[in-house]
């Protein structure tokens, strides 16, 4: 952790010390509700909003998955089935981004067209691209930006009918 626009930074601080505190808030409920720490999970001394890289085991109600954490925290949760995986991945009021690891390829682009979010990346973190529209849906967004669709979003459709 660092600033991050000195080299060898890997992950700088949050946009405000109120936003590292949010952070902060929700994975200290997400511990005092069982939650296991495999990663992180505390907010370091000094100066600065900055909160480490966190991974949590949670149960399948924890109050973090309902919220757009905006955060370098990886709330994970366990299921015996694909159709659980992804009835809990839709059962949020948010469609911003979502990830799907897999070794199987099929199995993943199956899983991330049935997600409800706009956009979904598969075996990566990085989604950022010119080319591709960012948004979200559901609670996560009003439309998209960048790439192809984007461009409608500054365009105004009308319709003209006219009798000769």
């Amino acid at each position: 952790m660092g600033v991050g626009r000195e080299s060898g930074t890997q992950l700088g601080a949050s946009v405000s010390m109120k936003e590292r505190n949010k952070i902060a808030e929700l994975v200290d409920a997400s511990k005092a509700g069982g939650a296991k720490v495999h990663l992180g999970g505390t907010t370091p001394d000094g100066a600065g909003a900055f909160y480490p890289a966190t991974v949590l085991e949670v149960s399948k109600d924890d109050e973090i998955l309902a919220n757009e954490v905006f955060g370098p925290v990886a709330p994970v949760v366990l299921f015996d089935t694909d159709e659980e995986a992804l009835k809990m991945a839709n059962d949020t009021e948010y469609g911003l981004i979502s990830y799907v690891y897999s070794e199987d390829l099929k199995r993943a682009i199956r899983f991330a067209e049935g997600i409800e979010a706009g956009m979904v990346g598969i075996n990566r973190g990085l989604l950022s691209d010119p080319a591709a529209p960012f948004g979200g849906v559901k609670q996560s967004g009003l439309g998209r930006e960048g790439g192809f669709d984007g461009v409608h979003e500054f365009l105004q459709t009308k319709y003209i009918g006219v009798e000769i």
